[in-house]
């Protein structure tokens, strides 16, 4: 099936002869043993952050895919909402997380009690503490946070998400062992540590689920999204090979410790064609797609592997920052990107980059620090 097979076409060769056996033309699910929490999980899993339709959540579902990631911080906040409504019919048969980035017990429990109520649902199948990047910001108040919330049937799952410093974040979240699920980033870019670490916390009994496995989805610009003050041809240019993305979810999907790899997809092209990387092995010739793709985005996407600490020596927070300005270029999610950015600390927002002559962060991955977050501080300040 090639990449340009049209929603209609994908569909009938999917669902349109029931009573026809299965055929080489037919997609392929490919479940997972989701760590040792008892369920099984399709290795594609659906990222909600972008998606503004829910027709295509409902077909996600239709097709097999029973991974769905909301937060209420998505879409102006009406993203569980949405997500919710979409799949109510098809509660028992789907595998729901949101997230909570509250600081105290108190606030977690309201935030989860808010979740539910705006998913329309009784539970949570999986309830993230989010955008944990240190062992101190996981505390033993939200984890005893979690506990509660289990004993009370309100999630089944207690999670944590790591956006970077994945391998020292798995590391302490195993010898913890009050996490079921770890939510990393995960992607081509990254180094072999993080492979290593998603291994042996796999081996370790967690769930483990993989998000940014697009490298900030800055090759969506040949769809036609929006990317925020780039020159869409020039970039077509660079990025018109067909099956990057497809060949970036493969990467991913490869590593069997991966249980799921969540994709934002926000119509059906994108459904159909992330569909095919449950089937299609990984191949010499989307090893040479992922080569091209990393040579374009090396200056721009951090790989959040916190050689920098995420932090300059002047306060400015460099991982965070930047990985807002992909929410907005690579995903088109400026309200998002925005309001994200606003939420840092006021002291880390007031230091100006452009006020530097130089950088203090030198980053091992050749992104081009100081002329990324002027961009972010100029476009999101």
């Amino acid at each position: 099936m090639k990449s340009t097979t049209s929603r209609r076409g994908f569909i009938a060769a999917a669902l349109a002869a029931p009573g026809l056996g299965a055929t080489a033309a037919e997609p392929k699910i490919d479940m997972r043993q989701f760590g040792k929490t008892g369920l099984q999980v399709a290795s594609l899993g659906f990222g909600c952050m972008t998606t503004s339709d829910p027709a295509v959540i409902e077909r996600a579902a239709d097709l097999g895919i029973n991974y769905f990631d909301t937060a209420r911080v998505y879409q102006g906040g009406n993203n569980e909402r949405m997500v919710g409504a979409a799949l109510k019919s098809r509660r028992s048969k789907v595998i729901i997380s949101s997230k909570s980035m509250a600081k105290s017990k108190e606030a977690a429990l309201a935030d989860l009690d808010t979740s539910l109520r705006e998913l329309g649902t009784d539970y949570l199948d999986i309830w993230y503490l989010h955008s944990r990047n240190t062992p101190e910001e996981v505390t033993d108040d939200l984890l005893e946070a979690q506990q509660a919330a289990k004993k009370a049937g309100k999630i089944r799952l207690a999670g944590v998400s790591s956006h970077f410093n994945m391998p020292g974040m798995l590391e302490f979240l195993v010898k913890r062992r009050a996490t079921d699920v770890a939510l990393v980033s995960y992607n081509f870019t990254m180094k072999p540590d993080v492979t290593h670490a998603i291994q042996a916390a796999r081996e370790a009994g967690m769930g483990i689920v993989a998000m940014k496995v697009l490298a900030g989805g800055f090759s969506r610009i040949r769809r036609g999204d929006r990317l925020y003050g780039a020159n869409p041809d020039a970039l077509a240019a660079t990025l018109k090979q067909e099956g990057a993305m497809l060949a970036a979810i493969k990467w991913a999907l490869k590593n069997k410790s991966v249980d799921t790899a969540i994709v934002c997809m926000t119509d059906f092209d994108q459904l159909d064609e992330n569909f095919r990387a449950m089937s299609e092995p990984y191949g010499a010739d989307d090893e040479k797609l992922l080569a091209a793709q990393l040579a374009y985005i090396r200056p721009l996407y951090c790989r959040m592997c916190g050689a920098c600490t995420g932090v300059c020596e002047k306060g400015v927070r460099v991982a965070d920052t930047l990985r807002f300005l992909s929410y907005a270029e690579g995903y088109g999610q400026f309200a998002m990107a925005r309001s994200r950015y606003l939420e840092l600390p006021e002291e880390a927002r007031k230091m100006h980059c452009a006020d530097c002559n130089s950088c203090s962060v030198n980053c091992p991955n050749g992104v081009a620090v100081r002329a990324r977050l002027i961009r972010a501080q100029q476009m999101l300040g």
